[in-house]
């Protein structure tokens, strides 16, 4: 029986060398090998290619390596939520790559399989494509992207044996079940080790053969940073929650819905256990419940792509990111609800860069705009200045082709009947010549 050697963190993160690349598991900072990140900042290696969903917050995880200037280049999802992440990438400092959150997911689980790369139709006339091929398969357009290893992985599990197996808790399985199998070097930091056979084989998410080392770490509040407790700053106002209640309105029993940030998280406040709707978040479960009532963060709950508490309703499942982005890209979620800074008349959706800022935060919001059955999105009717954000044709960067299918504003509701953009209800208070007078688009009036 293999017996994987347990180290400190320090001896640990001696394994990575100047110029690596590594992979680090974690969704923020759940999940988050952040004691192994934490001696590896101490022991001051260079020049490293850092491949993560996001790089951790100012100061943790990935955040300190970024912060003490190690860091020569960042792959990743989401960047933005870290601004020295977007200091380092305005100033040219650090070099960046970013991949929508599921391409990014399954790159690296092909990587690990021995996969040179693969066709995703997501992204596909974007930014995010330029410079990559392209093919039709099956009548739809691919992007190819290439599959990702690392020289050493940096992931985090709840429980290892001493034959190195893992056992993921709730939603942290995230990243760190693919980047398991997708390095040269594989150090694993858990909550505890436990000797090999205390693990039933049906509960181990990661068998041994990937894992090299073992690092014992208690996980602390303090490692969990804005995720440690529920936050308490929703934005509520009676045309946000009319939005929200018309949006939920177009649900159905028994249907799987994801729910972006923003206006479209006001839905699941309003979701009961009648109406028979199971929420989905793209780092890794199904089944999402309200937030806890008792204070509890997540040292204790699940949290949600907004890296917010939740509870898990009778029937939840967990899974890893690469799965999850599964799910979205084979029609596997019915309906996608996303925020939005446009939408045009051929329904194309922009709602991921503005002009100005690094583009350094696309998420999962390219995979469900492509891959949910049906694509919701609620966003307010004008930006402060008063123009317009349903426009002739998007101005900002695309995030999605030809894939809404309703628009839901603090004015009205449209649809994309035969192609065409059209205004078929007014939200309570408006008139039909306000909606004519804010709207930039050529819209079709088919009311009552």
């Amino acid at each position: 029986m293999k017996h994987v050697p347990q180290l400190t963190a320090s001896e640990a993160a001696s394994f990575v060398k100047d110029g690596d690349t590594l992979l680090q598991g974690g969704f923020g900072m759940t999940g988050n090998p952040v004691h192994l990140m934490h001696a590896l900042a101490e022991l001051g290696t260079k020049n490293l290619t850092f491949v993560g969903n996001n790089t951790g917050e100012p100061g943790l995880g990935g955040g300190r390596l970024l912060r003490n200037g190690q860091l020569k280049k960042m792959i990743g999802s989401f960047f933005t939520s870290n601004p020295d992440a977007v200091r380092a990438a305005q100033s040219g400092a650090v070099a960046y790559e970013l991949l929508p959150q599921g391409t990014l997911a399954e790159a690296i689980r092909a990587g690990g399989a021995g996969i040179g790369g693969f066709y995703t139709p997501t992204a596909v006339g974007t930014l995010i494509a330029d410079g990559h091929e392209t093919k039709v398969i099956d009548g739809v357009e691919q992007v190819f992207v290439k599959g990702i290893r690392g020289n050493v992985a940096f992931i985090r599990a709840w429980r290892a044996d001493t034959a190195g197996n893992l056992t993921y808790r709730m939603t942290e399985q995230n990243f760190n079940k693919a980047m398991a199998t997708a390095a040269d070097l594989v150090i694993a930091e858990v909550e505890e080790i436990v000797p090999v056979g205390s693990i039933a084989p049906e509960h181990i998410h990661t068998p041994g053969c990937y894992v090299d080392y073992l690092v014992q770490a208690t996980l602390t509040p303090d490692d969990l940073g804005m995720s440690v407790s529920v936050s308490a700053g929703k934005k509520v106002d009676d045309a946000r929650m009319n939005m929200a209640k018309r949006a939920l309105a177009e649900l159905q029993p028994g249907n799987v819905v994801n729910l972006g940030i923003g206006i479209p998280t006001l839905v699941a406040d309003l979701i009961t256990p009648e109406h028979g709707i199971m929420l989905h978040t793209e780092n890794g479960m199904l089944g999402v419940g309200p937030a806890p009532t008792d204070g509890g963060g997540a040292m204790h709950y699940p949290v949600n792509a907004g890296k917010i508490p939740v509870t898990a309703i009778p029937g939840s499942s967990y899974f890893d990111s690469a799965d999850s982005f599964g799910m979205i890209r084979g029609k596997h979620i019915d309906v996608a609800i996303m925020g939005g800074l446009e939408v045009d008349e051929a329904a194309n959706l922009a709602n991921w860069a503005v002009p100005g800022k690094p583009l350094l935060g696309v998420g999962g919001a390219m995979d469900l705009a492509s891959g949910a059955k049906k694509l919701i999105i609620t966003l307010t009717h004008t930006n402060p200045d008063g123009s317009s954000k349903l426009v002739p044709s998007c101005t900002l960067p695309i995030t999605a082709l030809n894939a809404v299918d309703l628009v839901i504003t603090d004015l009205a509701v449209f649809a994309f009947p035969g192609g065409k953009l059209t205004l078929i209800e007014l939200m309570p208070g408006t008139t039909l010549d306000e909606v004519r007078a804010k709207t930039t688009a050529h819209f079709i009036e088919r009311l009552g």
